[in-house]
């Protein structure tokens, strides 16, 4: 069952992510403030792109939030994702909401806020530490 993803953020997460949400079916809306960054992708039937800020809830309503059923923050700076999933969880009522956070401290705050984060460095020490017990 395909569904559509909004990812804020093109940079090697949101890209990573979107080639693989397409890969498996769904439809990808990504957005960043930088056009350059779509590079990262290919042009495809069920993506679209578009240059704006994913913190302002008119760019969101215009680039099709309101039809989303996930939406990942995946942006280099933990402010702007929390912010943005902030507003697609409570503003929009989107669900299911993943929000990158790299610092660990924020990330336990976040957390504690009601936002699901990951934190890219926990899962990399995670897989070390796997690594070095083989």
């Amino acid at each position: 069952m395909s569904r559509h993803v909004m990812i804020v953020g093109c940079g090697r997460l949101g890209a990573t992510a979107a080639n693989a949400l397409l890969d498996r079916g769904d439809r990808v809306t990504i957005l960043d403030t930088d056009a350059e960054n779509f590079r990262r992708l290919r042009p495809r039937t069920r993506l679209s792109m578009y240059v704006g800020d994913g913190t302002s809830h008119e760019v969101l309503r215009r680039t099709g939030i309101e039809s989303v059923g996930a939406f990942i923050a995946a942006t280099g700076r933990d402010t702007t994702n929390a912010l943005a999933a902030q507003s697609a969880q409570t503003t929009f009522g989107i669900r299911h909401v993943v929000c990158r956070i790299n610092d660990p401290i924020r990330s336990e705050m976040y957390e504690q806020l009601g936002l699901t984060t990951l934190n890219p460095n926990d899962f990399l020490v995670a897989l070390v530490m796997h690594a070095m017990e083989e």
